[in-house]
C-alpha cells in the first residue's frame, strides 16, 4: 500500500490482530481483520455463519492505493472455536495467519494476522520491522459485559501511535487515539493545530464502558515536530503519563 509516495510497512498501518482474554470459563475475543473492498461481504459472511459479531466497519486512512478497510470483530465462548471462526473468515481474504514475532508482547496471548501489526501493550516504544510504536493506555478501566478490558494495548483500547522514517528526519504516522465522546473536538483542533490530518472518527466495539471514539490520524513531515503535536492532543485526553 502507498500513499502520499510514501510505501507503508504492514507493521505501521495494515495490521489485523485478534485478542483472547479468559472470561467466565470461555473467552472474549477482540480484533479487526484489514481487508480490500472486495473482500469485505465474503469475509463477513464466512464471520457470521460461524457466529462471530461484527461490530464495525470502516477506513482508517485516506487515499491509500489500494484502499483497506477494517472489519472489527468480537464474539464469547469457547476459545477454540472463536478462533477457528476467525480462521475460516480469514480464508475468505488473501490474509494469511501466523503467531506474532517481534511485535508480540509477553503481557497479553495477541496473535499477528499480517498485513501485519499495530499497536504495543504499554505506554512506551515498541520497535518493529522498522516503526516505532507507542500503545498509551487510558486512565480509567474500560469494561464490556461488566469485565475490564486489560491489558489495554493488546485488547485494543489504548491510544496507537506509529511512526515510519521517511529520510531527511521527516517520518509518516498515524493510529488512533482512544477517546471520550467530550475529547474528541479538542483533540482535533490539537492535531490539526499540529498540521497532522484526521482521517475517521468512529466507534470500534457496541457495549463498552465508559463509550469510546476512535480517532485515526495521519502526516508525513519532521518527527519532532509531529511527537510534538502528538504530545499536545495526548495532554487533552485523559491518558496515563509516561
Amino acid at each position: 500500500m502507498t500513499l502520499e509516495g510514501v510505501t507503508l510497512k504492514p507493521a505501521f498501518a495494515l495490521g489485523g490482530w485478534a485478542a483472547f482474554k479468559p472470561m467466565h470459563g470461555g473467552a472474549m475475543l477482540m480484533g479487526d481483520i484489514v481487508l480490500l473492498e472486495t473482500e469485505i461481504n465474503p469475509v463477513m459472511a464466512k464471520a457470521i455463519a460461524n457466529g462471530l459479531e461484527i461490530t464495525a466497519i470502516h477506513n482508517h486512512l485516506l487515499r491509500g492505493n489500494p484502499a483497506t478497510f477494517y472489519m472489527h470483530v468480537g464474539g464469547h465462548g469457547d476459545p477454540v472455536k472463536l478462533a477457528a471462526a476467525l480462521r475460516t473468515a480469514l480464508e475468505e481474504s488473501k490474509t494469511h495467519a501466523c503467531r506474532a514475532g517481534a511485535g508480540r508482547r509477553a503481557s497479553g496471548d495477541r496473535f499477528s494476522i499480517p498485513r501485519g501489526s499495530t499497536r504495543s501493550s504499554a505506554s512506551r516504544a515498541l520497535r518493529t520491522a522498522g516503526v516505532y510504536q507507542f500503545g498509551v493506555p487510558r486512565r480509567e478501566p474500560v469494561t464490556e459485559n461488566g469485565m475490564q478490558i486489560a491489558p489495554a494495548g493488546p485488547m485494543g483500547v489504548a491510544t496507537a501511535i506509529n511512526f515510519q522514517p521517511t529520510g531527511g528526519g521527516k517520518a509518516a504516522i498515524t493510529g488512533d487515539f482512544v477517546l471520550t465522546g467530550e475529547e474528541v473536538n479538542p483533540v482535533v483542533k490539537a492535531l490539526r493545530d499540529n498540521g497532522i490530518e484526521i482521517t475517521a472518527i468512529h466507534s470500534h466495539m457496541l457495549t463498552e464502558q465508559p463509550r469510546l471514539i476512535f480517532m485515526h490520524f495521519w502526516a508525513n513531515d519532521d518527527a519532532i515536530k509531529l511527537a510534538r503535536g502528538l504530545r499536545a492532543a495526548l495532554d487533552k485526553t485523559a491518558s496515563t503519563k509516561s
